[in-house]
């Protein structure tokens, strides 16, 4: 009995022998293949790959890749089934009536949980600069501001007491958002630190900078290009696949929670959003979970 790989394999013959395409168009073809085929559950066979397998596998693609990438691995779905289709290797088309996403249309780049903490066990003792980096990594993620929010906070703006920080988002509106325990330790040992290059600042006969809660070597407000440097090199170290940004840490506070159940007026309001529309962008990212729960508790499912 042949299995996927077969089938598979039999396609990218006759696109090479058949249809003429090159070497790398092929090789582009089997990647996207094996990669929807790595989704489908153990020991399916070809006849019972339906729809709902197609659109969750298009669904975990959404936050990772460009609409135009989705729309190719797309394509070669399409290609694939209705080559199956005409060689009577199967008798219906799983892809038919999907349509992916419109060209220029970008998803949000947000990071798996397993991959927000790698990148949070990174930082180590040998940077000079790791309690520092550390707070801003768990600042980013527990309360999903914007770079620019959080290079104009000030110490004043986070109530250590009460565990939540004072936002001034864009339109200068002003949200309170909570801070969770681990971002709260992480800037509690940034602190000494902190003071430490006020004071030598100030030794140096510079105007001290006094109200910022991060500082650059010098001890001036650190910017929010330092801060989109340190993330990536961060994310990098971290083996992390794409590009890590503070925005995509925002993404992912933004995803985790919906997946979460978090509502999305919530949501809406911790990310200082001024339309739900805006907010509704992330719904889509949960998709998948929202499928995998309806499949497993919903009496009709099956």
């Amino acid at each position: 009995m042949r299995g996927m790989d077969d089938f598979v394999n039999l396609f990218l013959r006759w696109l090479s022998f058949e249809k003429g395409y090159s070497d790398h168009t092929v090789s582009a073809y089997g990647r996207d293949l094996v990669q929807f085929t790595a989704t489908l559950p153990q020991k399916i066979v070809l006849g019972e790959i339906d729809s709902v397998h197609v659109r969750r596998y298009l669904v975990s693609l959404y936050g990772r890749n460009s609409a135009a990438t989705v729309n190719r691995k797309l394509s070669a779905l399409r290609s694939f089934f209705k080559y199956l289709l005409r060689e009577k290797h199967i008798t219906g088309d799983p892809v038919s009536g999907i349509t992916g996403p419109k060209p220029g249309k970008n998803f949000p780049i947000f990071l798996t949980v397993d991959e927000v903490f790698a990148l949070l066990e990174t930082p180590k003792k040998k940077d000079r600069f790791m309690a520092r980096d550390l707070a801003i990594l768990e600042l980013l993620y527990s309360t999903g501001m914007r770079v620019t929010e959080l290079v104009t906070r000030d110490i004043s703006n986070l109530d250590f007491e009460s565990s939540m920080l004072r936002v001034r988002g864009k339109g200068k509106k002003e949200r309170l958002v909570p801070v969770g325990g681990p971002a709260l330790d992480a800037v509690r040992k940034w602190l000494p630190m902190r003071d430490q290059l006020i004071a030598d600042r100030a030794r140096r006969g510079r105007e001290v900078e006094k109200k910022a809660l991060f500082l650059n070597v010098r001890g001036g407000r650190l910017t929010s290009r330092s801060v989109e440097r340190l993330v990536k090199s961060y994310g990098e170290r971290a083996g992390i696949p794409q590009t890590v940004t503070p925005h995509a840490l925002r993404h992912s506070f933004a995803t985790h929670l919906l997946e979460m159940g978090a509502d999305l007026r919530s949501v809406q309001e911790l990310l200082g959003h001024a339309s739900l529309s805006t907010t509704q962008r992330y719904t889509h990212l949960t998709l998948d979970h929202l499928t995998e729960v309806y499949d497993k508790y919903h009496p009709n499912a099956k």
